[in-house]
């Protein structure tokens, strides 16, 4: 696209969910801050409506529907949090939602969708290809497809969750946030540039599945095979055209995780924070772990993405 979305455009989105989306809390751990030697400022998304950042983004771009296009309806894919973004957003705004998910999604994102009167269809996420059903899907029923990363509306809606918590602790010296397809990523980069501009922005993925640090590193998209990880929310094969471009001028660096790595700090937010954080939503603190020596007297920004996660899961990952 020509024109690339701009924190004007976070602004007007952070005035077009008030009052539908959360504005969640800022949290610290004195116990975090003593490890790494730096103060930490979790902005805890796992608190936002439906269990995750994705809400804000999936309201922003419906409420900018047409009557024709709310009555036609919404088709969108996701292995989960944008599927239940989607879905209530929807229902909130009273619009038909058909939502494309892999078979092996969390049983507990797929009830929540179909909870929140989403239409569900299933795939495979290592055989078929979700966007071509979404097309498919939205050609034939006169839908609107809203892709769960690569779409204007959609990232800067993101983006308001890096605004709120630059408004709350002021500048910052690192943000780090998590990647998969790079919606949350991009949209917190234009909220960093703008309220914090000497801020470091660090996009972090799983080991499995570093797209992004190979697409930021070499200049140009690189696709992989659907990454094999316990991050189920950053299993994406590509960045995106719209989501790439802020990326490579606004973020420092993309760094990765391991699963072992996400473990222990879902382990950790359980036991000293007395949080439930997805597996998803423990990269950017498990990047910022690694980055002690550099972070040390600073303060520092993590944005936690979400918290939904099988309990029968989240209790075989901690105790296993």
């Amino acid at each position: 696209m020509n024109h690339l979305p701009t924190f004007d455009d976070v602004v007007a989105a952070s005035e077009r969910i008030k009052g539908y989306a959360r504005h969640t809390p800022v949290m610290t751990s004195r116990t975090a801050d003593e490890a790494l030697g730096a103060q930490i400022f979790f902005k805890c998304e796992n608190f936002q409506r439906m269990g995750a950042f994705k809400f804000r983004g999936a309201f922003n771009a419906l409420s900018k529907f047409s009557a024709e296009q709310k009555r036609a309806g919404v088709v969108a894919f996701s292995s989960g949090n944008h599927a239940q973004a989607i879905a209530l957003s929807a229902r909130i705004l009273d619009i038909p939602a058909t939502i494309v998910m892999p078979h092996d999604a969390p049983a507990a994102k797929v009830a929540a969708t179909q909870g929140y009167g989403g239409n569900v269809i299933f795939y495979d996420r290592y055989t078929e290809d979700r966007e071509q059903i979404g097309r498919d899907l939205a050609e034939k029923h006169g839908q609107t497809l809203i892709p769960s990363y690569d779409h204007p509306d959609v990232l800067t809606g993101q983006g308001t969750a890096a605004k709120e918590l630059f408004e709350e602790v002021g500048p910052l010296d690192a943000l780090f946030v998590c990647l998969g397809g790079g919606g949350l990523l991009s949209g917190c980069a234009l909220a960093a540039r703008a309220l914090s501009p000497d801020c470091k922005v660090y996009g972090v993925e799983p080991e499995a599945g570093n797209d992004g640090q190979q697409s930021f590193r070499s200049g140009q998209i690189v696709h992989i095979d659907t990454p094999k990880t316990i991050a189920d929310g950053a299993q994406t094969q590509y960045l995106g055209k719209v989501t790439f471009p802020i990326i490579q001028r606004n973020v420092d660096d993309i760094l990765t995780a391991t699963d072992a790595e996400l473990v222990d700090c879902m382990a950790f937010m359980a036991e000293r924070m007395k949080m439930v954080v997805e597996p998803t939503g423990c990269l950017g603190f498990a990047a910022a772990r690694q980055m002690k020596a550099e972070l040390e007297g600073k303060r520092v920004g993590v944005i936690i993405s979400g918290g939904n996660v099988d309990m029968a899961r989240f209790a075989s990952l901690l105790t296993s």
